[in-house]
């Protein structure tokens, strides 16, 4: 018994111990991670003479420096920190090139960069505003440059290719999984209930495949942001937009490299070798010394740093507003009651004499998108300006919550509108009585004692309510964006139904002001807030402590990594299914489509 005692005893310290010494190995790689990123924020560049700024295209460009979270089993299996670039930080850079007489020019390596068209838009406008200093921009694809990586690569001076490299271009698409006849298989009925023809957010529960209405919307939004990215790129190579779009349904990946010379898309075919020797040459670097690079957090300083001065604040809501899922990472999200905090903060500061929301969201929650509209007409209240600076998305609660800004502005390839409303409410009935044969018994004391309870299939009374909910809700929305537009509601409702717009069309119909970013943002509010050509930004929310963030994420990406190994394919759908538990009843939220590169 007493040996059994101390085996029981021992086994229990060395269970202590190895504990300990796990949480202290985390501990220190996470302070160390910590660092690595503090201090590439921080730290100051010597910037030599005929330095070139590299821009690695092997990244996903983020909307804010430093808001991505550190996948710690990424750096636990020694595959180094993740690879991404805050939109902020390379315009900043790009900028900060053009006015540096010690940067020649910008080198663009393509390796396949990820980011949706609008923040390719922002950063190509920059690109584009580089060259009016009269300095070079070279690009080169190793392996290929895909159809991203060419949008910005059309900038350039000069594409250069490795000689059994390959360009893809092939047009844009979006792809939606429709997933009623699995709900029927399983026994499970998404009861919906909506307010708008094209507010297809819903159609995946409810339909085995798309509608006419919302095949239109896509056919428009995707055809004008297609047009879009495509003359710009036959602009700049000086190619014919017939030809090059024909071109496009030729299947380019397969060309060989002579083949791509020969249609222009490419200038000349040189290996990687050779092409450090025509940057040599361009900078006049002997050729046995190495290439000067800086790259693009190299030519910015202290991002975030606190402004103590009188300034204008720039606002970032990104992601899903208090729901399950966003646009970016999938840890990134609004919450309407901490953001409405922090403009009601604003307010109370003297300092601030003007906002910048920045807006990249698909929407969420009605409630949660009422609460920032709220806290936005305080603002306006206030007599402090306020413009929307629309990223990739600002569409149905991403656009109420801009539409009460004194001015919005967007890319042309912005996804906005889809100004419509929706519940969703599953029953788990048929799952639950006739699938798994567990029958359910009930005693109420009213009517609707059991409302919901267990997935329970809605009364024809009970929908009808909820439908009356839903229709006050869109009643609402359409006011909000009728008074922040200044046009009548029934003006609102012809272009509202749901309908998802681009942005080239959203200027045309009144639900945008301008075309640009957030420095045109900016320039805009400081204008309105009598602040001249000398003013400073800063941006909010503050970012989230490297070190804790680090541990609250831990365990969470652990479980997420195991089970999309598990999953593979069927994860994306398992988090679609999660998201809808997770989410409020009521939604302004866009559909769950994306656009396809």
């Amino acid at each position: 018994m007493m040996k059994k005692f101390i085996l029981v005893v021992c086994g229990s310290i060395v269970g202590t111990i190895l504990a300990l010494l796990f949480f202290m190995f985390l501990a220190i790689m996470s302070i160390g991670i910590m660092g690595a990123c503090m201090g590439g924020s921080k730290k100051t560049v010597n910037v030599s003479k005929h330095s070139i700024l590299k821009l690695d295209l092997g990244t996903e460009i983020t909307e804010r420096s430093g808001s991505e979270p550190i996948d710690m089993m990424s750096v636990l299996r020694n595959e180094g920190l993740p690879s991404s670039m805050g939109l902020n930080t390379l315009v900043s850079a790009i900028e900060n090139a053009a006015e540096n007489d010690k940067v020649d020019g910008i080198y663009i390596e393509c390796n396949g960069v990820s980011a949706a068209p609008a923040t390719l838009q922002v950063v190509r406008r920059a690109l584009k505003e580089f060259k009016k200093s009269g300095k070079w921009i070279a690009a080169y694809g190793y392996e290929g440059i895909n159809q991203a990586d060419y949008y910005l690569a059309s900038v350039a001076d000069s594409i250069f290719l490795n000689p059994v490299g390959a360009v893809d271009l092939h047009g844009l698409a979006s792809i939606t999984p429709y997933m009623k006849k699995l709900f029927d298989k399983v026994g499970v009925e998404m009861q919906v209930v909506r307010v708008g023809t094209f507010k297809s957010a819903v159609e995946p529960y409810m339909l085995d495949d798309m509608s006419e209405a919302n095949r239109l919307q896509q056919e428009h939004y995707l055809g004008v942001i297609w047009k879009e990215m495509l003359d710009s790129i036959a602009v700049d190579r000086k190619l014919q937009y017939a030809a090059l779009n024909s071109l496009c349904d030729s299947v380019v990946v397969t060309f060989k490299a002579t083949e791509l010379m020969k249609q222009k898309l490419v200038d000349k075919l040189v290996y990687s070798t050779e092409m450090d020797n025509i940057l040599r040459a361009r900078t006049e670097v002997d050729k046995d010394d190495d290439l000067n690079y800086v790259y693009p957090e190299d030519l910015v300083s202290d991002l975030e740093e606190m402004s103590i001065g009188d300034h204008i604040a720039v606002v970032y809501a990104v992601g899903e507003i208090d729901g399950g899922s966003s646009i970016g990472p999938a840890e990134e999200g609004i919450d309407s009651e901490k953001l409405s905090e922090t403009i009601h903060d604003l307010i109370k500061d003297d300092n601030v004499k003007g906002m910048v929301l920045r807006v990249n969201s698909p929407g969420g929650s009605a409630f949660g998108s009422e609460q920032i509209w709220k806290a936005v007409m305080d603002f306006k209240a206030a007599g402090k300006p306020i413009a929307v600076s629309m990223g990739d998305y600002a569409a149905s609660g991403g656009y109420y919550i801009s539409c009460a800004a004194d001015r919005i502005f967007a890319e042309r390839t912005t996804i906005t509108g889809s100004i419509g409303i929706f519940g969703v409410i599953p029953s788990y009935e048929n799952l639950i009585e006739n699938k798994l044969g567990v029958h359910m018994a009930t005693v109420k004391t009213n009517e609707n004692g059991d409302a919901g309870a267990m997935g329970k299939k809605l009364t024809p009374a009970q929908r009808a309510a909820l439908q009356n909910m839903i229709n006050e809700g869109y009643e609402l929305f359409t006011k909000r964006c009728a008074d922040g537009r200044h046009v009548t509601q029934d003006s609102i409702k012809k272009i509202a139904e749901g309908r998802v717009w681009d942005g080239l069309t959203a200027k045309q119909i009144g639900l945008v002001d301008e075309f640009g970013g957030i420095r045109e943002a900016v320039a805009w509010v400081a204008k309105k807030a009598n602040l001249g050509d000398d003013y400073e930004t800063q941006n909010y929310p503050a970012l989230e402590d490297p070190f804790m963030s680090l541990l609250d994420k831990y365990m969470v990406q652990s479980y997420e990594s195991r089970l999309q190994g598990e999953m593979g394919m069927l994860y994306d759908w398992h988090k679609q299914l999660q998201a809808i538990l997770g989410r409020d009843r009521i939604l302004c939220l866009m559909p769950e489509e994306r656009i396809r590169m």
